[in-house]
């Protein structure tokens, strides 16, 4: 992001001091984990909750897409040989699940929010319509997107995007669980991977550097919709990357006229 680019959103910044007007929480399966190798820890939900709460009483309009894979990681055995599209939908409902979770943990702490779904599970979720999910945000209640898009064959990382495009987010604001922003290569497994703190989505396709899939990451680029990732172990780290704090990664393409 280019300085006068990042002045402009400086600029724009709420009466609560966040530098977004709306933004979109993609949260992956493993954030609800805790120490757990699958399932979710209650700690852990709770802290979440908590983090997002204070940032929508910034007064940012907040949307979350969560992903499955902390209940996935445990049926992965049984879904070896299934169809693709069967475990696809069964991914899907594995989000229901995971977004029931974080509304609940949201709605003790006295928050207001509507949990949409791309799939119909009317006795428990609304079904996705765009204007009514603009609605919501715009009432300042928290909206939480299950099922990822609806189909099959498209990741929660591509839900993100297309929601975020869908509701007019300023950003994608994705939270990693072991990992502090983009490296270039594992972290984990690599001592001599190096922290990239910027790039554009281009590069981060061309480098294969996984950080969302490439349908997600050619979305955002094709529309110059940035991401900003970052490290979930510390706390408070949702919170100052809305404040405007520079940490983690920001991936964005420059605009032509900038």
């Amino acid at each position: 992001m280019s300085a006068r680019e990042e002045s402009e959103v400086a600029a724009h910044a709420t009466p609560g001091g966040a530098v977004f007007e709306r933004v979109l929480l993609k949260l992956s399966g493993e954030a609800p984990l805790g120490d757990q190798p699958y399932g979710m820890s209650p700690e852990k939900v709770e802290d979440i909750a908590a983090e997002v709460k204070r940032v929508a009483d910034r007064g940012v309009e907040t949307a979350i897409v969560i992903g499955a894979g902390n209940i996935y990681r445990g049926m992965k055995a049984t879904a070896e040989g299934m169809d693709r599209a069967t475990a696809d939908y069964a991914g899907m409902l594995a989000t229901v699940l995971n977004c029931l979770t974080v509304q609940d943990a949201l709605e003790r702490l006295g928050a207001h929010t509507r949990v949409l779904s791309a799939i119909s599970v009317s006795e428990v979720a609304e079904p996705y319509i765009r204007r009514r999910a603009i609605r919501h945000l715009e009432k300042g209640r928290i909206v939480i997107f299950a099922a990822g898009t609806g189909n099959p064959f498209f990741t929660t990382d591509t839900a993100a995007a297309l929601r975020a495009l869908e509701v007019g987010a300023d950003a994608i604001l994705m939270g990693k669980n072991g990992v502090d922003g983009v490296y270039d290569g594992d972290p984990a497994v690599d001592r001599d991977a190096s922290f990239l703190p910027e790039l554009t989505h281009l590069e981060a396709i061309e480098r294969g550097l996984k950080v969302m899939d490439t349908t997600a990451l050619t979305l955002c680029m094709d529309n110059g919709l940035p991401i900003y990732v970052f490290g979930l172990d510390e706390p408070g780290t949702i919170e100052r990357v809305v404040a405007g704090e520079r940490i983690g990664t920001i991936i964005s393409t420059p605009r032509r006229d900038a």
